[in-house]
């Protein structure tokens, strides 16, 4: 598939990937995500910070389509503070505990500001052959931002509990192999690719009307979906996603997220049953249209669309996911040839949907 770079969409994905904004603390998401808003929607937010954007054209008259890609990103929060000025902290989200020793991050002080600070790996010399064999629990872990005492830390860094942490992990797009490096793309390239659809569908003719959401809290346990879903009431929702790619540790027959060979759409998770009939379409759709498309079944994750698929009554929905390589760590890799691809199938199915083909599904 040919694509070209729109500098927009990029920089779109570029802002929402270098928002500070784990579970629960998605204002800069948020904020970064409205800038790129088209001017043919309106815009809405609730106080658990979920986006809404209402296209203009919509009749109040035909069915629903809903997208929705969750605006937070795995991050910590401070716990407590120990003596000697090192910082406790528990996880917002299911982190790879593997990845954390001697990453970089940022914490958020009682200023606003977000202070440099890495996840403190004790030098080997001073580990036990047990430890070094050891899978670190996260319990065990310490922040150091370079205090030497609780009071420092308070007084000098402006540091106190509550406040939330994320990776310190710059963005960077490289043209000539087309990788996309930076962090929190689960879900700021789902989000990237439901605002392009929606610029793109912006003055389209369509059978739907159209209700993007950018919702809070998915990765603490899908909880800014379920506020969201009901003040949409779909008919029928697309589920955006930063999926895990499974390309460089899975044998190649069982590889179902390549990088690079377009968005996933899964048949089911530990949370959902995609609506097969619904799933199949879309499928043949992006095959039709010659979009790259992948389909997997998935014996682990869950997303939002459990929840939007039992609310209302029943809601089809299908689960988008552009691939990205080591999610849920503090760096990632993904790719604007999936992006895109993602955006292209995204418009085809709100172009060729109407209400005899969800009445079907």
């Amino acid at each position: 598939m040919s694509f070209t770079v729109d500098p927009r969409a990029l920089e779109c994905i570029r802002a929402l990937s270098e928002a500070r904004a784990p579970s629960g603390f998605e204002d800069e998401a948020i904020a970064a995500a409205r800038r790129f808003v088209p001017g043919g929607y309106t815009v809405t937010e609730d106080c658990i910070r979920n986006l809404y954007l209402h296209r203009k054209a919509n009749t109040g008259t035909k069915p629903v389509l809903m997208l929705d890609a969750h605006a937070d990103e795995v991050g910590m929060m401070v716990h407590s503070i120990h003596p000697n000025g090192t910082l406790r902290f528990v996880t917002l989200g299911g982190w790879n505990p593997a990845s954390l020793p001697a990453a970089r991050v940022l914490v958020r002080n009682r200023h606003g500001e977000f202070i440099r600070g890495m996840i403190a790996a004790k030098p080997s010399h001073f580990m036990t052959e047990a430890e070094r064999k050891a899978l670190p629990a996260v319990r065990d872990l310490v922040i150091d931002i370079g205090a030497c005492s609780a009071q420092e830390a308070q007084e000098v860094f402006g540091v106190r509990i509550g406040e939330p942490v994320v990776a310190d992990t710059p963005f960077y797009y490289d043209e000539k192999h087309d990788l996309i490096h930076g962090k929190g793309f689960d879900c700021r390239i789902g989000c990237a690719a439901l605002l392009e659809a929606l610029r793109r569908l912006e003055n389209e003719e369509l059978a739907v009307d159209i209700v993007g959401v950018l919702s809070a809290q998915e990765e603490v346990g899908e909880r800014g979906v379920r506020v969201a879903v009901e003040k949409v009431k779909p008919d029928i929702a697309i589920c955006f996603e930063g999926c895990p790619a499974d390309d460089t540790f899975t044998p190649d027959y069982a590889i179902q997220t390549a990088l690079k060979k377009g968005p996933m759409l899964r048949f089911m998770d530990t949370s959902v049953i995609c609506s097969p009939r619904y799933q199949r379409w879309a499928l043949e759709l992006g095959e039709t249209n010659g979009i790259p498309v992948q389909a997997s079944v998935r014996e682990g994750g869950g997303n939002n669309g459990a929840f939007i698929n039992v609310a209302a009554g029943g809601v089809p929905v299908v689960v988008t996911g552009v691939p990205v390589r080591y999610i849920h760590t503090p760096a990632g890799m993904t790719s604007y040839r999936d992006f895109e691809s993602t955006v292209q199938l995204t418009v085809a199915m709100a172009k060729a949907l109407n209400r005899d083909i969800i009445a079907g599904f």
